[in-house]
């Protein structure tokens, strides 16, 4: 897998809805793909109803052709309260092709792509000193 850079033309940011995100899973359950949720159920276990970001982060590629998208999906979490998760998920290239971008300025992008390490390596809400 090859790391996607925010200058890379696949580069993207997409608010998905939670439909949307049940079809990827059930699309990457079918390809056997090990980066999903365990089920839909299990999918539904964890995220609440609603609207999600993806980012995408990293593209496989077999023979010059990519085969699919790894992205980093920031959700509300089920059992959260106003919390939420960040996880990983594959998608397939004409889904992630068919997704609308929300990082089409390059200071939204900027702003979305540090949201997400952010996200990633852990928020914590904190009392200021």
């Amino acid at each position: 897998m090859s790391v996607i850079h925010v200058d890379d033309p696949d580069f993207r940011v997409c608010q998905i809805s939670f439909d949307v995100l049940l079809e990827i899973q059930m699309e990457a359950e079918e390809r056997g793909w090990a980066t999903r949720w365990t089920s839909a159920e299990a999918l539904r276990g964890q995220v609440k109803e609603g609207p999600g970001l993806l980012q995408a982060m990293m593209r496989e590629e077999r023979g010059g052709v990519v085969r699919s998208y790894r992205c980093l999906l920031l959700f509300s979490a089920v059992d959260g309260g106003d919390a939420g998760g960040v996880v990983t998920i594959d998608l397939d290239p004409a889904r992630f092709e068919s997704l609308d971008r929300l990082d089409r300025d390059p200071d939204v992008r900027k702003a979305l792509t540090r949201m997400f390490s952010l996200a990633a390596g852990g928020i914590s809400m904190v009392s200021k000193r």
